[in-house]
């Protein structure tokens, strides 16, 4: 098992391998791709526990969307604006995300603070168990460097496949 500190440097190191790996499995799009991502993504995660690493909530801010807002603040007992204003700014991209990282509701023990309330982008990180995997390849190699999850996931993809 990858330790959490080095999954960032092992991620690095292996990204153009990675890379390689991913954009083959996107052009052959084995028709067992789903499968294949939901039998790793059950093994690792019988093997990860979230809660020991968190670097997900730590560095990275999910995209939040108005239902996100809307439930979260009624949860807080707050405003949907007075939310947004204390919480949220938009990015780059035009999506609204949290201000600062770590998540603000991201508590000491790595527990998260509005667990049952998150934000739909956290209920489905790091997406490694969805259906049409072969259009989430750029964003799992993305994940390789946050989610040592997702890194043990694709290592576990590229021993399946190993002529790609």
């Amino acid at each position: 098992m990858i330790k959490i500190e080095e999954i960032k440097i092992l991620a690095v190191d292996h990204k153009s391998v990675n890379q390689s790996f991913l954009s083959k499995l996107k052009k052959k799009k084995p028709k067992d791709l789903d499968e294949s991502f939901l039998y790793w993504h059950k093994k690792v995660f019988s093997e990860i526990d979230c809660l020991d690493c968190a670097n997900c909530c730590k560095t990275i801010s999910p995209i939040i969307i108005d239902k996100d807002i809307q439930r979260i603040s009624a949860h807080l007992r707050m405003r949907p604006s007075n939310f947004v204003e204390k919480y949220l700014h938009i990015d780059e991209d035009g999506d609204y995300v949290f201000n600062d990282s770590p998540c603000p509701f991201l508590m000491s023990d790595n527990y998260c603070s509005i667990y049952d309330q998150r934000p739909k982008a956290c209920r489905e990180y790091p997406h490694t168990d969805r259906r049409r995997m072969y259009q989430l390849l750029n964003l799992c190699l993305k994940n390789t460097e946050v989610c040592p999850a997702v890194y043990e996931i694709i290592q576990g993809l590229r021993s399946e496949y190993p002529g790609l």
